[in-house]
């Protein structure tokens, strides 16, 4: 990791994971009890999570990655000028959800250009991932300063410290397309009480295609997608003692057109029951209930 970290932001990774736990539990009490059945998308996002959904973006099928990346590149410059003009003052980049950083380093790129100062807090759940991106930006932007937060964003929204410069809110990749219009509302309305007259946010949303490139884009024919939605079940086994068998449920992928949007499912293939200790939960499932894990 390059010098320039605050390194310090990852002492606290292990009161994290505690709290993670603790955000399972609550999120299996809140979306397994009831009917339908769901889980909230941040629950993807351990450490295999990541990994898998770095793999489902660099998919053929998965076209948001690749329109998302091109944008960018095209257009970066005239981004941060747009919502930064003012140069003379230091700039820095919140982002939310920021993975790798694997698109975010075009925006760090052309802010370097203009900005003697650049200072980058991407905030994720992942640890892994956080490294993975302070790595990669320390080495392509090594004046960049870097900030990193290991936090879920939707449990525990950021709070920004005082900062004489502009600040610059990312929020890409669609993200806030795998929430409830209620839920993206929160996550924006808390992203907005810690901004500033003169910060900016650039947020990153799809356009609705035809039905069959959206299906495909969310159940690519390698079954990336399908393991990544499956690792939901896998991490509830691993950190929570869950008996999920894995081979009892399957990806389901469907178009919602009145809701316009992809939804995703794991889908029960027979009646069965999953115990979780952690949560003291025993669960009924019928064949052909789904659990309902993301929007897009």
């Amino acid at each position: 990791m390059n010098a320039t970290t605050d390194l310090e932001r990852f002492e606290a990774t292990s009161l994290v994971a505690l709290d993670a736990r603790e955000a399972l539990i609550d999120e299996v009490w809140r979306g397994l009890r009831e009917r339908p059945r769901s889980l909230s998308p941040w629950m993807f996002y351990d450490s295999e999570g990541s990994r898998l959904f770095e793999c489902i973006t660099k998919l053929p099928e998965y076209y948001p990655a690749r329109v998302e990346r091109g944008i960018l590149a095209s257009f970066a410059g005239a981004i941060i000028a747009a919502a930064c003009p003012e140069h003379s003052r230091p700039l820095r980049l919140l982002e939310l959800g920021a993975g790798t950083a694997a698109k975010t380093g075009i925006l760090l790129e052309a802010a370097t250009r203009l900005w003697d100062e650049v200072i980058y807090l991407p905030i994720d759940v992942s640890s892994d991932a956080l490294e993975a991106a302070c790595d990669s930006i320390g080495r392509l932007l090594p004046n960049v300063r870097l900030q990193p937060t290991v936090a879920n964003y939707v449990v525990h929204p950021p709070t920004l410290e005082w900062f004489k410069g502009t600040t610059l809110a990312i929020y890409i990749g669609s993200s806030i397309g795998n929430f409830s219009p209620q839920e993206a509302g929160g996550i924006l309305r808390n992203l907005r009480s810690e901004l500033r007259p003169g910060d900016a946010l650039l947020l990153g949303t799809d356009m609705v295609k035809d039905e069959a490139t959206l299906v495909q884009a969310y159940d690519d024919s390698a079954g990336v997608t399908a393991a990544f939605n499956l690792n939901i079940l896998h991490r509830l086994n691993r950190e929570l003692g869950a008996d999920f068998d894995t081979g009892r449920f399957r990806h389901r992928a469907r178009w919602n057109a009145a809701e316009s949007r992809i939804e995703m499912h794991l889908e029960s293939t027979r009646d069965q029951y999953v115990n979780i200790p952690a949560a003291q939960l025993r669960i009924p499932f019928s064949a052909f209930e789904t659990i309902h894990t993301e929007n897009s």
